[in-house]
């Protein structure tokens, strides 16, 4: 009896011993997952703030590049527009001459030859139709150029030119010569007395810069924020 009573009590402490140990070894699992479920997560979150810092600084450099050339390009435009450099691209080339037609003696004969007028016209007809640079006669074409009769040539920043003219004008091409060729413009008068306009398109060219310097003693540029 005794025996028996003692292998039961053997049994019961053995199970409740091992019952012990596997609810220690539960609780140790359940905390073992939790911490690497937390840590899991700590390093995914750190992760993304990485990933988000990389993006952020990505895209700052991108806006400071972009602003870069934007700058570029708006000094780009404005050396241009001064004809501070000399510039390349297609265009047409735009041949005016003299007419060749014989004159009645009742007739005025300064109808059948090019003054500034003519030029002026044709140089306004090629910026309305999108000429982005212009030169006459190896002049460069800007804001103070001048265009004016001089005995009997035409003076283009103060250097005399004779016929025949020859206006280069970068910018698209077909838009140019329609503007040139419309009906009542500036080809179709001056046809009427005999003045020969002759247009070719280039797909590349070169104009010349602006070989004068610009004094400017009166006009005086604003700052921004100046209220005076």
């Amino acid at each position: 009896m005794l025996s028996r009573k003692s292998n039961r009590i053997s049994i019961i402490l053995a199970c409740f011993v091992l019952g012990f140990m596997m609810a220690i070894q539960f609780h140790s699992t359940q905390n073992s997952f939790k911490y690497s479920t937390q840590y899991q997560r700590t390093e995914e979150l750190s992760q993304r703030l990485l990933a988000t810092e990389k993006e952020r600084d990505a895209l700052k450099k991108q806006t400071e590049k972009m602003s870069q050339d934007k700058n570029a390009g708006l000094i780009d435009a404005q050396l241009i527009e001064a004809g501070a450099t000399e510039v390349t691209g297609p265009g047409i080339v735009v041949t005016v001459e003299d007419s060749s037609k014989k004159t009645a003696a009742n007739e005025n004969a300064n109808l059948y030859i090019i003054h500034d007028e003519d030029m002026l016209r044709i140089v306004n007809e090629l910026r309305a139709a999108g000429a982005e640079a212009i030169s006459i006669n190896g002049q460069r074409v800007v804001a103070t150029t001048e265009i004016r009769c001089a005995g009997p040539t035409v003076s283009v920043n103060n250097e005399r030119s004779a016929p025949p003219f020859v206006i280069q004008a970068i910018g698209e091409a077909d838009t140019m010569e329609n503007a040139m060729k419309m009906r009542g413009g500036v080809m179709d008068t001056l046809s009427v007395w005999g003045i020969k306009v002759n247009i070719d398109k280039k797909t590349q060219m070169t104009l010349p810069s602006y070989n004068r310097g610009s004094d400017f003693k009166y006009a005086k540029s604003v700052e921004k924020g100046d209220t005076q």
